[in-house]
This record gives structure tokens, sequence and C-alpha cells, in this order.
């Protein structure tokens, strides 16, 4: 009996199994054998050569890319935390209407019913030598010249990152945040605990797995992303997604492959660390 319903469950699990070997394990599989191929300007060359590899980890360019592409992460990954956590805490914590808390919920996703790549292009009218906000400094006689780091520089390429993602951080940190029994709070009150005791001591570490999940979703999708870095940095910047993207383009596809092993396995790394911090399956 035992058996038959092993069996049956296996059966359950087969085509969800299948689906991930088809649409994710063999394409990994695909591009982790093309990473060891050599090229030339007109075909790909079936080989196993290190040369990819040897020049993507010795690349003064490759680590300068790298490098960025983490400031870029840490950085997005703080701001978001800290705006995403602030928004989630007054959605949850002082709108008592369940109507209210799902219009202004609802306010915040507006955005995304929008292109990236709209609201991104979106910020160069504002932030350009000649845009509204460097006009309105100088109107207002509080610069004497525009302001050159706003656009196509590291600011404004986290600023679209975070306008982008922050979202991200909000919805898992105000699902945890909803899940809270309030009796715990009133029970922190009662013995006495301030505002920023019952902030640090109770709901933190209760959001310990809406915290992790947001993470999660903002730091990959900094990793991987190249179309950011490419506006708002008006080619001058570089990150992995935009060496990627390049290498592509000039038909470099084993080189693009070994980039896009390594991002991968850094992206993995990076994932195992942060749920070594928080049990997950204990949270939720």
């Amino acid at each position: 009996m035992r058996s038959g319903l092993a069996n049956l469950s296996h059966l359950q699990a087969l085509p969800l199994a299948l689906t991930l070997l088809l649409f994710l394990v063999f394409p990994i599989g695909v591009i982790a054998v093309v990473s060891f191929w050599d090229y030339d300007s007109y075909q790909l060359i079936p080989d196993f050569i290190l040369d990819n590899y040897q020049y993507l980890l010795t690349s003064p360019v490759t680590w300068q890319a790298y490098l960025n592409t983490f400031k870029y992460a840490l950085i997005t990954w703080a701001i978001t935390l800290g705006l995403g956590f602030t928004v989630a805490y007054y959605l949850a914590f002082h709108i008592r209407s369940n109507k209210v808390q799902t219009l202004l919920f609802l306010l915040c996703t507006i955005p995304f019913f929008t292109s990236n790549i709209i609201r991104m292009i979106s910020w160069i009218p504002l932030l350009g030598r000649n845009g509204l906000v460097n006009n309105g400094l100088m109107g207002a006689g509080l610069i004497e010249q525009p302001l050159e780091f706003l656009l196509y520089s590291d600011f404004s390429i986290i600023l679209a990152y975070v306008h982008l993602y922050t979202l991200f951080m909000v919805v898992p940190i105000f699902n945890t945040m909803m899940r809270i029994d309030r009796r715990l709070i009133e029970a922190a009150r009662d013995a006495g605990a301030r505002g920023w005791q019952i902030l640090l001591l109770v709901i933190v570490p209760l959001c310990k797995s809406g915290i992790l999940i947001g993470s999660i979703f903002v730091v990959t999708l900094v990793m991987g992303d190249f179309v950011t870095v490419r506006i708002m940095g008006g080619g001058l910047h570089a990150s992995v997604g935009v060496l990627i993207h390049n290498e592509i383009s000039l038909l470099q596809y084993p080189a693009a492959a070994a980039s896009a092993v390594v991002l991968l396995a850094t992206v993995l790394l990076m994932l195992v660390a942060m749920f070594r911090l928080v049990d997950i399956r204990r949270e939720l």
C-alpha cells in the first residue's frame, strides 16, 4: 500500500520535474558546455579549453565589472530595505482599515503597470544637464552650474534600481508583518518596552523571512541586470550583465557562456550565505 502511494506521489511530481529539467537544468547544462568551447570570427569550435575562464578570471576589466555590480547590489539592497521596511511598517501598523491598506498597496504597484525601460527613460528629462532638477535648482539660486553627477553616473543607476525594485522588498516584508500576532506587541508594550525596542526586538526578528525573500529578489535582479546600467549609465559604466551582453553582440558565445556560469555561481554562493543566516523553512 505504501509503495503504491509512493509511486503515485512520484507520478504526480513527474510533470514538474520534467518541466524543470527541460527549461532550467538543460539550458544551464548547454551554457556550461559551450563555455568550454573555442571560437573564432566565423564559427564556434566544439572543444574543451579553459581559455575563456582564464581570461575571465584574470582580466582587470572583469574584476572592475564585478566590483561595480557588487557595489550596485549592496547599495540598492540597503536603500530598498530601508524604504521597503518603512513603507511596509506604515501600511501594516499605522493603517487600520483593510480597504485603505489595499488602496495604498495598489498605488505602490501602479508604476509597475508600465515597462521598466519607460520608467527609466522618464528620469532622463528630470536629471539631465538641462533637466527639470537642474533648472529648478539654478532658478532657486541654490547652484550656479548644472550638476553633472545626476545623470549617466552611479547615482542615476542606483536611483533607477531603487525605483524599479523597492516594491520587491515591500511585498514580502508587508506579508510577514501582517502575520505578526498583535498581542505580542501589546505584551511587549505592557512589559515597558519602548517603541524602538518593540521594533528591534519583536517586529524585526519576526520579519526575517520577508527581509530575506525581498533581499533575494533585489540582489538577484541587480546582479543580472544590464539594461539599467546601459541606459542610466550612458554606456560609460560597466557591470557583469553589460559584459555578457557585449560578448553576445560580438558573437563571442563561449566567452559569454563562461561569464554567465561564473555569474550564476556567484549569485548561488550569495544565496547560500543568505539562507545560512535565516532558516526560511522554519520562519515560514
